[in-house]
């Protein structure tokens, strides 16, 4: 994607969802490798412009300062956080350009293209397969592709070179951790221990494939979805708030 040389291109921050096919905007339109977003205008084609009472004489300049349309970006990624939109998908740096209108928070602009991509490791696959299929979808956009790291982002793939050692031996690491998380949630069994954050240290009892019976202070019996233990890998136990628990009993 080549950005006409005598446009200045304005960046900006989106959230996208991916998967497979590709990127899509949060309410599903497609972002394509190769081509720009165009803005369209759902307003101009009805014959009003939202939130306003005066009608529209044929198609108007996208965006138009007194509707809504426009392809939308926030000015950083703080501003995202705000609008919550922060683990919603994949965010990144998005190119803006044509006609841009500013707002106190972002911009609204004619034409926007990805610039760099930044992935939660939640949201990468754990198959080979998968990873294939859906690295392939986000390297056709010819963008830089990055790993968040828990103090950093880490370059995992450079437009024109390829993968980076570094992002690499990321995704090995982050794989080999699901792997043990896995495993563990699988073996969950009578004996082993469960935080109950803020009350004190159960032992399980019973481990069902949905629900997990354990008992705290050797007296009370707590039913907790299993979905709501998560492994801590440092201690190597499990770990739930103290508000999952149902059912409770009094033994003695």
């Amino acid at each position: 994607m080549n950005i006409p040389d005598y446009i200045s291109p304005v960046v900006g921050y989106r959230v996208w969802q991916w998967n497979a096919a590709g990127l899509k905007s949060l309410n599903g339109e497609p972002w394509l490798p190769g081509r720009p977003l165009a803005a369209g205008c759902r307003a101009a084609v009805r014959g009003t412009i939202v939130g306003r009472p005066k009608a529209v004489h044929g198609a108007h300049e996208l965006p138009h300062s007194d509707c809504t349309c426009g392809v939308y970006a926030a000015k950083n990624l703080e501003h995202l956080r705000q609008f919550g939109y922060e683990g919603r998908g994949i965010h990144g740096e998005v190119y803006l350009w044509g006609t841009v209108v500013e707002h106190k928070l972002g911009w609204r602009a004619q034409f926007a293209y990805p610039k760099s991509l930044f992935l939660p490791p939640d949201t990468i696959p754990f198959t080979l397969t998968q990873i294939d299929a859906r690295l392939k979808a986000l390297i056709a956009f010819g963008a830089d592709i990055f790993i968040l790291g828990e103090h950093e982002s880490i370059r995992f793939w450079r437009n024109g070179s390829g993968f980076d050692a570094a992002g690499l031996d990321c995704l090995i690491k982050t794989r080999k951790e699901y792997y043990v998380r896995r495993q563990w949630e699988r073996t969950l069994k009578k004996g082993d221990r469960v935080a109950v954050l803020g009350r004190g240290i159960a032992v399980v009892e019973q481990a069902g494939n949905k629900e997990v019976v354990v008992v705290l202070w050797n007296r009370l019996v707590l039913r907790i979805a299993r979905k709501d233990i998560v492994l801590n890998q440092q201690n190597m136990r499990g770990e739930c708030e103290a508000n999952n628990g149902s059912g409770v009993i009094d033994r003695t």
